[in-house]
């Protein structure tokens, strides 16, 4: 068998610790699978003298993390420290000029620095893998990249943050109220104690701006990403949108748009009503879902665990199998030089049809007010409801689903409504996910 392709690992927390127990349970499948042994040879976190629930003494500990790029017993680096800039990306940055392998579960780094990154690691020869960026274990950068190669992807889309599912899945199964199962996600570790980032749909944005430019063949464009979460939802949506025959999940999507002749890249992160007889509407708890439709395959559909130490560590190691198998590629699918700079696509002209909540006050006139601004923008109204609750006082909920129409109507119909004393807060509008 070949020589040991050996590892540094920079990050304990709970994914770095799951990369050790993988490879340290899987040896001798991974050897044979990989053709070669790996081998942890170096580790850095940032406290030493922490209880992480596996052997350390075995391998070399570095203080300084960066100073593993440098070692001469190290074949690839193993970034796990997360962030988008500071050491991580430091780290990032020393392995490849010191003609090191890069594997990261850092989705953030990807997404602001991946094409740098990308571009130095060509420049020099080295692989660099990020396959747990995106959607944890499941293997949908794999999937787009090797699986999918000989399709062009028309669109992708899908669930890509566990914290954000299982709060609206279980919402919807309890009647539960958001603050109350996003504290009872907290305790259990699906959701992090500032958990901005995920409900606010920044970790989503980021994962999506990954796959899009793989899909697409297109420059990451993170900054470009619509990104709204789902902080603002209440019961009664889920109550309602269920009513309706829907259920509401975040959902990331991307596709090229044509309309005016110019390629444009269509990014958008918000939460959308989901008809019940869709795939994604059927994905509970913390899991991740991506559809990505090819012009030849149809319709594919990646699903399972989206975070967490084993399936996270799972990617990491697949990654570091391929290298050692000498499978790289480039790390966006083609080369970065040859990656198209697709200015974003705007979305007023989009057709489909939208769920728009208001909290009003209750007196008369106010159904008339909202009526008369949707029918001045153009907005032909499909269903309107008004609901008490006793959570809005002396407010009244008021939701209307549209006709299908261009996205720029429902926008201007909520610009009329502004600063109305009926409006008691912004309204929410969500889109409904057509077929």
């Amino acid at each position: 068998m070949a020589e040991p392709l050996k590892i540094a690992l920079a990050g304990l927390g709970t994914v770095g610790v799951g990369v050790i127990r993988v490879i340290e349970t899987n040896a001798q499948l991974i050897a044979r699978r990989a053709g070669r042994p790996i081998r942890i040879t170096a580790v850095s976190a940032r406290d030493r003298s922490r209880d992480r629930g596996v052997d350390l003494s075995c391998y070399s500990w570095e203080d300084d993390m960066t100073a593993m790029a440098s070692r001469d017993d190290v074949d690839v680096l193993v970034e796990l420290v997360g962030g988008s800039d500071g050491p991580a990306l430091v780290l990032a940055r020393n392995a490849i000029a010191h003609g090191k392998a890069l594997v990261t579960a850092n989705k953030a780094m990807i997404a602001h620095h991946g094409l740098e990154l990308a571009e130095a690691a060509e420049g020099v020869g080295v692989a660099l893998k990020f396959e747990a960026a995106v959607a944890g274990g499941i293997p949908v950068i794999k999937g787009l990249r090797e699986g999918a190669a000989a399709n062009a992807i028309e669109r992708v889309y899908g669930i890509l943050n566990g914290t954000c599912n299982y709060i609206l899945s279980t919402m919807e199964d309890t009647g539960r109220a958001f603050g109350e199962v996003l504290a009872e996600a907290q305790a259990k570790g699906f959701a992090e104690a500032d958990p901005t980032f995920d409900i606010e749909g920044i970790d989503a944005a980021h994962k999506l701006a990954i796959t899009a430019a793989i899909s697409f063949g297109a420059r990451v464009d993170f900054d470009s990403v619509d990104t709204v979460g789902i902080s603002r939802i209440i019961a009664a949506d889920i109550a309602q949108a269920r009513t309706l025959g829907y259920v509401i999940r975040l959902i990331g999507m991307a596709e090229i748009d044509v309309s005016d002749g110019t390629a444009r890249l269509f990014q958008r992160v918000h939460p959308q009503l989901v008809p019940i007889d869709h795939p994604l509407a059927h994905v509970d708890g913390p899991t991740n879902a991506v559809v990505a439709e090819g012009n030849f395959s149809g319709r594919l559909l990646f699903q399972g665990a989206g975070a967490g130490e084993g399936p996270t560590a799972s990617a990491v190691v697949a990654d570091i199998i391929d290298i050692a198998r000498s499978e790289a590629g480039a790390p966006f699918s083609v080369p970065v030089a040859e990656l198209e700079t697709m200015p974003p696509a705007p979305s007023g002209h989009r057709l489909g049809r939208s769920y728009i909540r208001f909290i009003v006050a209750d007196r008369p006139g106010v159904l008339a007010e909202i009526a008369a601004a949707m029918r001045d923008a153009g907005v032909s109204i499909e269903s309107l409801i008004q609901k008490g609750e006793e959570e809005h006082g002396d407010n009244v909920m008021v939701a209307l689903v549209t006709h299908e129409g261009p996205e720029s109507a429902v926008a201007e119909a909520l610009r009329l409504l502004e600063g109305s004393p009926s409006l008691a807060g912004q309204p929410l509008v969500m889109h409904i996910l057509e077929e």
